[in-house]
Formats: structure tokens, C-alpha cells, sequence
């Protein structure tokens, strides 16, 4: 018997907004904290506290520094992020289709 479906999904990715978080870094070379708060609709201590969870995982990479005078911080996709987006939907979509077989 196969494994279920669910052994795919990756627990730091199937959060919602860690998903998000990732998807949209994976579409842009990087993306403005601030930016990611509004579209997320997260504090910046929430939205914090799920960068660094997926950072712990190597996932995106964030990077500070100053737009002029005001200070920034920019998330980039990583290298072993890539894939984690569609790797999820996949796991995700495997769900309905094995229901289907029944």
C-alpha cells in the first residue's frame, strides 16, 4: 500500500501564510517586508516570526540594509525554496484524487 497523501505535506511549508510567503518571494527576485505584511495581512511580528521559521528550514533568505535613510529588509526565495511552493500543491492536489479512486 502506497503512503497517504498527507506524508508529503512539510509542516513548516502547509502553514497559509508560510505558503504565501514563499510564493510570493518565489515569483519576484525579492520582496519588501512591508509589502509582504499588507498582501499577508500580518503584524510585523507575526509576519517576523514566520520568516524565521522558514529561514530555520533554509527555505527564503532575508536581507537587511537602508533605502536612504529608512531601514529595510527584503526576502529572497533560496536556493532549496524553489520548489517547496509546488511541492505542497502537489502533496495538496494527491488528496482529492485518492478520495476519487474510492
Amino acid at each position: 500500500m502506497s503512503e497517504h497523501p498527507t506524508a508529503a505535506l512539510d509542516d513548516v511549508v502547509h502553514r497559509r501564510h508560510r505558503l504565501g510567503l514563499l510564493t510570493i518571494a518565489s515569483e519576484a527576485e525579492r520582496v519588501e517586508f512591508g509589502y509582504l505584511g499588507t498582501t499577508l495581512e500580518l503584524t510585523a511580528g507575526n509576519l517576523s516570526r514566520h520568516i524565521s521559521v522558514l529561514e530555520d528550514a533554509g527555505l527564503p533568505e532575508a536581507e537587511k540594509g537602508y533605502e536612504g535613510k529608512r531601514p529595510r529588509t527584503w526576502v529572497a526565495i533560496a536556493a532549496a525554496g524553489r520548489g517547496a511552493p509546488a511541492r505542497e500543491v502537489a502533496a495538496l492536489r494527491a488528496l482529492p484524487a485518492r478520495h476519487d479512486e474510492r
